[in-house]
């Protein structure tokens, strides 16, 4: 039998999370990252090069690699604020700018590093061309640009993303929109909604492919809310604004964290964007979703309230076992 795949959809610091107990399973991993960061060193080395932003793109290289723990120390050392033009560049960032340039393609300088750094599954830049996001706020107020989207007070009705540098329609890279027919589950985050997960699922191509394929789809909703995107959001909330931007129902199980953070435990200046916990809804989930999977999926860490990736993907890998044998008691 072959083994089952499962495409992770996202960016940020929440996919790694999911993709580094993934890659320990029998599974066939495909990984698709956000490419429309515009902040910090991703965003210097995507307006001086006119390449996609890496920085995403290197901390799931790292998640999905067996790269001994120093090569990964050198990969993520990240320059001092006094080294002048190198100030805040991760050495990683600037290797897969530098291939990128080289190969012509950020697509393929990934497939390049995933071979050398002995990646487990692949990895795809959701389009091989920067990608500016937009939000359209409630009032109707347009903010152009990832980093600048949670300086302005409102709430977010619907994101869309643009070419960068030009006035192409957005395209998935090669391979994502095979990925995705071919998968048998297709995870969600966990990251950021508006700014992580949704510039992703907003590219005409990957939308459509969402829509149509067979695979399970199952969203790990966040267990903070965030500054500036989902402020005073429910779970139930976060699946919703899923299923509206790509025009349907498609949720079929939702993975949501009921263990409470306890009170005071979040350190607010390392972790000044999230709020509080997303609130549990159950009723709004189960008229949303065919499958709610609530559980204890928190780790405490260094002041910050992060899902725990193996008691995710145990869930995950349930989800793979149920649609096996629903599979083999039809034939």
């Amino acid at each position: 039998m072959r083994k089952p795949k499962v495409t992770v959809i996202g960016g940020g610091t929440g996919i790694p999370v999911i993709l580094s107990s993934l890659r320990h399973e029998d599974v066939d991993i495909t990984a698709i990252v956000t490419v429309a960061d515009d902040g910090s060193s991703s965003g210097q080395l995507r307006s001086a090069m006119k390449i996609s932003p890496p920085g995403d793109l290197r901390n799931v290289l790292v998640a999905m690699s067996d790269m001994p723990k120093f090569y990964e120390q050198i990969f993520q050392y990240r320059f001092q604020e006094n080294d002048g033009p190198l100030a805040g560049h991760p050495l990683g960032n600037l290797i897969i700018a530098g291939l990128s340039e080289m190969q012509g393609s950020t697509y393929k300088a990934m497939q390049i590093l995933t071979q050398f750094f002995h990646t487990t599954g692949k990895i795809y830049p959701a389009s091989d061309q920067p990608l500016t996001l937009h939000a359209v706020f409630q009032d109707g107020h347009e903010v152009v640009g990832e980093s600048s989207i949670s300086d302005y007070q409102g709430m977010i009705d619907h994101v869309f993303v643009t070419n960068t540098y030009n006035d192409d329609t957005p395209k998935a890279s090669d391979q994502v929109v095979k990925a995705i027919m071919e998968s048998d589950l297709i995870v969600l985050g966990p990251g950021s909604l508006f700014t992580s997960i949704l510039p992703n699922l907003v590219i005409p191509e990957i939308r459509e492919a969402l829509l149509v394929t067979q695979a399970e789809v199952a969203y790990v909703c966040n267990i903070m809310t965030q500054y500036g995107e989902t402020e005073h959001f429910k779970d139930s909330d976060h699946v919703a604004v899923l299923n509206r931007h790509l025009g349907q129902d498609i949720i079929d199980t939702v993975l949501v964290n009921v263990k409470p953070v306890p009170s005071g435990y979040m350190n607010s200046h390392a972790f000044d964007e999230y709020l509080v916990q997303v609130e549990h809804d159950l009723t709004g989930l189960q008229k949303l979703t065919k499958r709610v999977v609530a559980s204890n999926f928190l780790r405490l860490k260094n002041g910050g309230a992060f899902h725990d990736g193996n008691r995710v993907v145990a869930e995950l890998m349930q989800l793979i076992k149920g649609r096996q044998d629903e599979f083999h008691h039809k034939n």
